[in-house]
């Protein structure tokens, strides 16, 4: 029923922008990296395996981990990008 695909949707896309890290996005949620905070979770994740390094470099025979990079922007349909001869033509 409508009601049934409208209470599976809820849970389903709740928890696939809020809980599931996705790896072709450095291990993030969409959510995270759609409110900005991908930078500032990519430098606490560098603080806490360098710390680990640090703490047990015989665990770590490539030497200081990195964690995933961060993701690039990605478009369906990206806004043209504004110049000044455009900006002034629109004026």
């Amino acid at each position: 029923s409508l009601a049934d695909a409208r209470m599976f949707c809820a849970d389903f896309f709740t928890t696939y922008n809020e809980h599931h890290r996705h790896s072709g996005i450095g291990l993030m949620t969409p959510a995270m990296v759609h409110t900005g905070q991908a930078e500032e979770i990519h430098a606490q994740r560098a603080d806490v395996l360098r710390a680990a390094h640090s703490a047990h470099p015989e665990r770590f025979l490539r030497g200081t981990p990195k964690p995933p990079s961060l993701p690039e922007p990605s478009w369906i349909n990206k806004p043209a990008e504004q110049t000044d001869e455009t900006e002034t033509a629109a004026s």
